[in-house]
């Protein structure tokens, strides 16, 4: 592997900070902490330029909280002004990372994603017999830094960015040496650079016929049982020696009688949601509606959190379950749900309350009207 060096400087430059700045405002504009960063930005971009050139950033400023979803999970978020300082090393060395993965690995990566790793599984599922399905147990919480920051400086030769990289990953830590904080964007592209050598391994030396792998959920393919477990036996050894990381109990299954992954139950032709995932939707649109209901959102606001729900309900056949929760949230309420686009307007609601348009009759577009009296 060809270390790549001289990174510094164009973290630092001026014109890459700004840059990442206005990546790490995105959806926060009227934080306090953003606002008096901006209100001071040349005096700040500048003073972290000086920084990252000297390797002085100061890093490790969290405010920890848990989230459910659908697991309680830590999550870490890091000042303002650390969120800047990553989104500017990402922004140089996003090519570095991007070069050592494999094609079939879909997380942190642009044009890849959760569907199109789903995609992929399916596809898979049609061709070959057998099919394992690998998690490892507490991932972030687990990796350890000796063996991340070995495996980065294979790839780094700029000293400087090293030690930044160095004491951000040092900046927490679940047990004695172990562990990167879940929040970061930093830590996404580690945690998934940190499996890049178990990609290599598995495709180029234990030459596994059909492999993709999202973060640390990943699925190996199979024609014949042996075969699916000589490849299980020898990841969990690579797993434990190598990697120093402890998987889940592995399963293992005949790709006809389906397999969960990211969420979804994929069969060979068809896609459902798991029983897990649907009660987060349920849970999650009653909890928007009611949101949009109090006016604790404006329309604009219920639009960017339901859309992203529905895609994912969308991706499986959840036909029967939208209508059920649509159907029930507009039951004895002034709303009416149609097929089409996004509109709001009296004219809308006049007409579909005339052609008593409701989820049993709508048409077949993907997308959702919400009209209000």
């Amino acid at each position: 592997m060809k270390r790549t060096g001289n990174l510094t400087q164009q973290i630092a430059d001026t014109d890459n900070l700004l840059q990442a700045f206005y990546k790490a405002m995105r959806g926060k504009r009227r934080d306090s902490e953003v606002l008096h960063f901006q209100c001071h930005l040349e005096e700040n971009i500048a003073r972290m330029s000086d920084e990252i050139f000297r390797g002085t950033v100061q890093v490790g400023e969290y405010e920890y909280f848990y989230i459910e979803d659908p697991k309680l999970r830590l999550i870490c978020a890091a000042s303002f002004r650390e969120r800047v300082l990553h989104h500017a090393i990402m922004n140089v060395c996003h090519p570095c990372f991007e070069r050592n993965l494999i094609e079939t690995t879909y997380a942190t990566r642009p044009q890849k994603g959760i569907y199109k790793a789903i995609d992929r599984a399916k596809a898979a599922m049609r061709r070959y017999c057998y099919v394992a399905k690998f998690d490892f147990r507490k991932y972030f919480d687990s990796i350890p830094h000796d063996l991340l920051l070995a495996s980065l400086g294979r790839m780094f030769k700029d000293k400087i960015l090293l030690q930044i990289i160095a004491d951000i990953i040092e900046s927490y830590s679940k047990s004695d040496g172990r562990g990167i904080p879940i929040g970061n964007l930093t830590s996404q592209y580690f945690a998934n650079y940190y499996l890049s050598g178990m990609d290599h391994w598995i495709k180029e030396t234990l030459r596994v016929p059909e492999y993709l792998r999202y973060m640390d959920d990943f699925l190996v393919f199979a024609d014949s049982y042996i075969e699916i477990n000589d490849y299980v036996a020898q990841i969990k050894m690579f797993a434990e020696q190598k990697l120093k990381l402890a998987l889940k109990p592995v399963v293992v299954a005949m790709t006809m009688c389906g397999i969960d992954f990211l969420g979804y139950r994929i069969y060979p032709n068809k896609i459902l949601l798991t029983q897990r995932s649907k009660r987060r939707f349920v849970k999650k649109s009653k909890m928007y509606n009611y949101f949009k209901d109090n006016e604790t959102w404006s329309e604009l606001e219920y639009y960017e959190h339901i859309t992203p729900l529905l895609s994912y309900a969308l991706k499986g056949y959840t036909q029967g379950l939208r209508r059920t929760v649509f159907t029930a949230w507009a039951t004895g309420s002034n709303r009416v749900l149609r097929g089409g686009s996004w509109n709001n307007n009296a004219r809308n609601c006049r007409v579909a309350n005339r052609n008593n348009n409701t989820p049993s009759n709508r048409n077949n577009n993907n997308g959702f009207r919400v009209v209000l009296h």
